[in-house]
């Protein structure tokens, strides 16, 4: 049974299909393994064991019956703890929302759950989901599975310790700005940030409404394709046959390249190579209109965000994390004007964007430019905390900024991923090439 816990959630789906794996059984030793597990408070917000028993004992009777809901009817995962939980506490990894108990399920969550997906809880996050770091002295702060010391990436810090510490078969999470990506990077997993739009944000306690996108952290790319159909209720993507053969990659040279740590790097040449083995042609391109849209993030996240939570935050200031309450502050620093025309001239950079990548199937880059950060220095050193956060966030902004969709697959170098991006709604061929990637990765 102990395999069970590092099994993919597509496998552990199969088991339960072939009647290998009874999904009680499955649900009670995952739930026992978070019992007993000495990081579980740092990982877990809260734990719904009555709710995943139930869910798993009506899939242990589908299964029994045999109809089944989806691929993964009866596979138990945690949810990022800004997904609305009817009945169950969903604070946002905020003091500003203590005992907040919704009254309906988000609908991504509604929609997993007809599909047969069982809830184990409710994971850790950086406060309102305002940071890459993960650091969170509101709540808590989850580990990094490589380095129990460092941070484990953010926001969705416990959702990618849920999966990595083996807690959970597969976790959701949200990216706004490399949410799902930073942490799925920093603990070997696979993420997929959606496009903006794609997922419902119906009952998704929000940061910055127009970047937002829900996402899942998961030990496979199947996992992932089969976890964004089962969320938006729909077919998941055929990665049969998906090869590298003649697909042509970008290397993105204009920002993402720049100020690389050693192992990043290193990891990131290594991979490249491994694709090209596998009849991939990469070559490198520059955008420069990028350096243009990245200072536009200040504005256009910062103020969003600013203007969702001004009245909450300024309530009750006292109750945030410092360094999170000036992020959000500085949104007040920009005018209705400068937002205005922040977004036009981002539009702008789009289309540039488009028009340089269209002739590519994926254009690829180091996920994070650094390795995690350890924790007891981003408790005592403000300008590095300022530093790191925005380091940490530099490559995954760009997919946010030009509207892409985009993966993260691990390398084999502990803790540094690869990102591909691929053009807007395009998940089903970028998931296809991603499967490729992988098989080329391993």
């Amino acid at each position: 049974m102990q395999d069970w816990l590092t099994m993919t959630a597509a496998d552990l789906g199969r088991g339960i299909g072939e009647g290998q794996i009874d999904p009680v059984t499955l649900c009670k030793t995952y739930l026992d393994t978070i019992d007993a597990h000495p990081l579980r408070d740092r990982i877990y917000a809260r734990v719904t064991p009555l709710r995943a028993l139930a869910e798993a004992q009506a899939a242990s009777e589908r299964a029994k019956a045999g109809y089944r809901l989806s691929p993964l009817d009866g596979v138990p995962v945690s949810w990022k703890d800004l997904f609305d939980t009817a009945g169950i506490a969903t604070e946002a990894g905020t003091a500003l929302l203590k005992d907040r108990v919704p009254d309906a399920d988000a609908r991504v969550l509604a929609n997993a759950t007809a599909m047969g997906l069982v809830c184990l809880g409710k994971t850790h996050m950086s406060e309102l989901a305002f940071s890459g770091l993960g650091y969170n002295p509101i709540t808590a702060t989850p580990p990094c599975i490589n380095d129990e010391e460092a941070v484990s990436g953010g926001s969705s810090s416990g959702a990618a310790a849920s999966v990595a510490f083996g807690l959970a078969a597969a976790a959701i999470g949200s990216d706004t700005g490399g949410s799902v990506r930073v942490p799925s990077a920093w603990n070997d997993l696979v993420g997929l940030k959606t496009t903006a739009g794609r997922l419902s944000l119906e009952g998704v306690v929000p940061l910055a409404a127009k970047f937002d996108t829900v996402g899942p952290l998961c030990r496979s790319v199947e996992d992932a394709g089969l976890l964004l159909a089962i969320m938006e209720g729909n077919k998941p993507a055929d990665l049969a046959g998906a090869d590298l053969e003649g697909r042509r990659l970008a290397i993105l040279q204009t920002v993402a390249m720049q100020e690389l740590d050693d192992t990043p790097a290193m990891a990131f040449d290594a991979a490249v190579q491994k694709l090209r083995d596998a009849g991939a042609e990469i070559e490198e391109i520059a955008v420069p209109e990028l350096e243009q849209a990245m200072p536009l993030s200040g504005c256009l996240f910062t103020a969003e965000a600013y203007g969702l939570w001004r009245d909450v935050i300024e309530e009750n200031p006292d109750a945030m994390y410092g360094e999170i309450l000036e992020r959000f502050r500085l949104g007040n620093s920009h005018s209705g004007p400068d937002y205005v025309a922040a977004w036009a001239k981002l539009d702008a950079i789009r289309e540039i964007y488009a028009r340089a990548v269209a002739g590519f199937d994926a254009v690829i880059l180091p996920t994070a430019p650094l390795l995690p950060p350890q924790l007891q220095r981003l408790e005592t050193d403000h300008d590095y905390y300022v530093s790191a956060n925005l380091m940490t966030l530099r490559n995954t902004r760009i997919g946010n900024l030009m509207g892409t969709c985009s993966i993260t697959l691990p390398t084999g170098t502990p803790s540094c991923g690869i990102l591909l991006m691929a053009a807007a709604n395009h998940e089903e061929s970028l998931l296809r090439l991603a499967a490729a990637a992988e098989e080329a990765l391993a």
